[in-house]
């Protein structure tokens, strides 16, 4: 499975890369690279940017996106576009807590951005790739300008719109035109190598403190709004996905002594106490 190059910065790319043509700009989100792929078998085949996972078995922080993945991925749209679904890579971002806070509740788990295709031996333009990720049931990462004149682009004042997934700027915007060039700007008044504490507390108080009353109540509003019965498991796995992705960086600290078996089964009990004291 094709790995994806890394995205240089602005001022590290070919100087006649924007010079003509139309650009897109797309917002710079901040989470981690996944990649995949459909096999001829049918399976997904997942990956970061230098491993593929074992197939079923992929670590616990990307279990929210490759399962996002999994139920959204509309294989037959994927079969009838194409006569080998298996040559094209797809690749984006896990969206959990990994230098900007978004919000978690809204924040899709997985957010695409580029899309390889073998037979052309060539990454998409930015236009086919984000109706690509629609055409498929996922969400491409958001244009927030498309078909700018290349001349009429200047990084030095160039004015960063808000994020559309939490209440802040943009970490940046990737800037790519159609013939496959592409560079990153990023927002300076972003700071995004932050430092974080590990979680600190018996599994029990570190379940209090990451899934307060209210979390749950947007969370039950939330399946309601979706037409999903609230029931322990449908208000648990939601609430476990969202609190592990807020709290990806604090939870996976190399200091953290909290057992994630341990604060799961926490969790639970909190589960079930809530929906007992709200009937």
């Amino acid at each position: 499975m094709k790995a994806a190059p890394p995205i240089p910065r602005l001022a590290d790319a070919p100087d006649d890369v924007f010079e003509t043509g139309h650009l897109w700009l797309l917002e710079h989100v901040v989470g981690d690279h996944l990649r995949f792929r459909l096999q001829p078998s049918g399976q997904i085949q997942f990956g970061d940017r230098t491993r593929v996972f074992d197939a079923g078995d992929p670590p616990t922080a990307y279990e929210h996106a490759v399962s996002h993945v999994r139920e959204r991925l509309d294989r037959d749209r994927l079969r009838q576009a194409l006569d080998d679904p298996s040559s094209v890579v797809f690749y984006g971002e896990a969206m959990h807590a990994a230098g900007v806070d978004y919000d978690w509740e809204r924040t899709p788990s997985f957010l695409g951005d580029d899309v390889w295709s073998a037979d052309r031996e060539r990454f998409r333009p930015p236009d086919a790739t984000e109706q690509i990720f629609e055409q498929v049931g996922l969400h491409p990462v958001n244009a927030v300008e498309k078909e700018r004149n290349g001349r009429d682009f200047d990084p030095e004042s160039y004015a960063f719109p808000q994020s559309a997934w939490y209440d802040g700027p943009v970490a940046g915007v990737v800037v790519r035109n159609k013939r496959g060039g592409r560079a990153l700007l990023r927002n300076p008044a972003v700071e995004t190598d932050r430092k974080v504490a590990p979680v600190d507390g018996s599994p029990a108080e570190v379940a209090t403190e990451v899934a307060p009353t209210a979390r749950f109540d947007r969370l039950s509003a939330r399946l309601a709004d979706e037409d999903r019965a609230v029931t322990f498991q449908s208000l648990y796995d939601l609430t476990l996905e969202t609190v592990l992705r807020a709290n990806h960086e604090r939870l996976t600290h190399s200091q953290s002594t909290v057992d994630l078996g341990a604060f799961r089964g926490a969790l639970a009990a909190r589960t079930r106490a809530y929906l007992a004291e709200t009937g």
